[in-house]
Order: structure tokens, then C-alpha cells, then sequence
């Protein structure tokens, strides 16, 4: 009798469930790391309406180095809707939960786009574990465009077109050039799960958590630790950001690594909003770099 070859192991790693202390589950893989454990685990937020699925690129790059873990916020990905507003403060505490549920530390950080001030709350609430952060093309309170009626109608738009082609089944058509290059389990995963209503329900919800959260870092940002900080933007306009936005953007980022005794900006020439795909690489050595520090 011929012998099944094993199937081949997840690219993002062991699934897991973390319990929030309310009783939802989160859904998380986790890539072990080195042998010897000795670096901080590297825990990622994604953006927006986005599941771990995003990180696909990334994380087996910081794998090499620590122990590298991807997680579903409530109602993306394989995690169960939250039935209750997606405030900054409930996400923030889900991630301490699931920070909890892996151990006592120390973290390394590491959010892209709208999980940039979700990180900077959850660091604030529980200083002493995190080692350091990497906010790749964050949202930011120091970007003042993001305040003014013709971005929020942007917002609203882009909102409105997205539920209406996951409506027709065609909003993954939009993503499918830039997803192609993740591995192939990790494509098949976002394809299922990424473009679905229920993504569409939970993109409607966690807006107003971000933007009521940002309004009020504007006059009382969270307290960060002493700990190194690295922000890294997108140096192109692209996925709706004019050149405009960027360089307002791209201005904030500055802004906020120099709040940081130990910040540092850094810009990803090849890329736009979208650098976690275009550029993994350049997001892994900044990580790494982080590690090295913690060493």
C-alpha cells in the first residue's frame, strides 16, 4: 500500500484559539521561531478589514528569527463576529488578551495601516512586556487631512464600492495582482475568507473605533515607553491616496518617529500603500533590526 506524503505544514504556522475576557475567540497561527527562544515574539496587526492572511509575506521572513504570530480580529478571517462597537479601547484589550493567552513577553509589535493606532493603545495599557514597534504606513493623528469632510467621503466611498462588489463576488478582483505573489495556502485562505459580507459588516464597524481614537490622540496620544520605534511609508500614491495624502502622510510618520527617542523613519522606495506585499523584505529587516536591539 503506497504511503500519503504529508500534507505540507501551514506557511503562517500552527492555528491556535486565544479566549478575550469576555469570551470570544480569536483565531491566531504561530510560526515557533529559533530553537532557543531567546528573542521577543513578533505579534502583527493588520489593517483595516484585513486578516492575518496579509502578513503571508512577512511573517516566515521573521520566523527565521523569533517566533512570529498572526491573529484575526473579531468578525475577519476565522475569527467569530463581536457583537458588541469595535472601539479602540475593545480591540486594544483583545490584543492584550491574546498577548496574555502567548505568554509573558516581551513583544515586538508590528501593525500596518489602520492597526498602527490600535498597537500604540495596546503598548500604552501594558508598557513593560512590548520590546519595540514597527508601524508600517499607519494611520496617524499628526496627518490632518484625515480630518477634513473630503477624506471622510473618500472613506465612505471606498466603503460603499467594496460592499457592493463583495455583493457581486468581485472584490476580490481588485486585490488579485497584489495578493498573487503569497504563498499559495495563504492566497487560498484570503481568497476564502477576505472578500466575504460578513468582512464587508466588519468594515463598517471598526471606522468609527479608528477615527473617534485618532480625534482624541490629536490632543492625548497614548504614552509610549521608552522602547525603539520604526515607521515605515510607502513612497508612491496608490490604492486611492493621491500625492497629496501621501505626503501628508508621509509627513506624520516622520512626526511620530521623532517623538521616539529611539524612532526612526524609514521609506519603502518601490512601494505605496500596499508594502507588506511589494516590499516584505525591507518590513523584515526593520523587524529584525528591532530584535537585535532586544537581544
Amino acid at each position: 500500500m503506497a504511503i500519503e506524503p504529508a500534507a505540507p505544514a501551514p506557511t503562517q504556522g500552527t492555528p491556535g484559539l486565544a479566549r478575550t475576557r469576555d469570551g470570544r475567540e480569536l483565531f491566531y497561527q504561530a510560526l515557533p521561531g529559533p530553537a532557543d527562544g531567546r528573542a521577543p515574539t513578533v505579534v502583527f496587526e493588520s489593517g483595516l478589514a484585513a486578516s492575518r492572511s496579509f502578513w503571508g509575506l512577512v511573517q516566515p521572513r521573521v520566523a527565521q528569527r523569533a517566533r512570529a504570530v498572526v491573529y484575526d480580529r473579531s468578525g475577519l478571517g476565522r475569527s467569530p463576529a463581536d457583537a458588541r462597537p469595535r472601539s479602540m479601547q475593545r480591540m486594544a484589550d483583545d490584543l492584550n488578551d491574546l498577548l496574555d493567552h502567548l505568554g509573558p513577553g516581551p513583544f515586538v509589535l508590528v501593525a500596518h495601516s489602520g492597526g498602527g493606532p490600535l498597537v500604540r493603545a495596546a503598548t500604552a495599557a501594558r508598557p513593560q512586556r512590548i520590546a519595540g514597534l514597527v508601524l508600517a504606513d499607519v494611520s496617524d493623528e499628526a496627518c490632518e487631512l484625515i480630518f477634513t469632510p473630503a477624506f471622510r467621503r473618500l472613506e465612505k466611498f471606498a466603503h460603499l464600492a467594496s460592499w457592493l462588489l463583495a455583493r457581486c463576488g468581485l472584490l476580490e478582483r481588485c486585490y488579485r495582482k497584489a495578493i498573487a505573489v503569497l504563498p499559495e495556502d495563504v492566497l487560498a485562505d484570503l481568497r476564502r475568507e477576505g472578500f466575504t459580507m460578513a468582512v464587508m459588516r466588519t468594515r463598517g464597524a471598526e471606522p468609527a473605533g479608528l477615527v473617534a481614537a485618532l480625534q482624541a490622540y490629536r490632543s492625548q496620544p497614548p504614552v509610549l515607553p521608552d522602547i525603539p520605534l520604526t515607521v515605515i511609508s510607502g513612497a508612491l500614491a496608490d490604492f486611492g491616496m493621491s500625492a497629496q495624502i501621501r505626503a501628508a502622510a508621509n509627513a506624520a510618520h516622520a512626526h511620530r518617529a521623532r517623538q521616539s527617542l529611539q524612532g526612526r523613519h524609514v521609506l519603502a522606495e518601490r512601494s505605496g500603500h500596499g508594502l507588506i506585499l511589494s516590499e516584505p523584505e525591507l518590513v523584515a529587516d526593520e523587524i529584525a533590526r528591532l530584535l537585535d536591539m532586544a537581544a
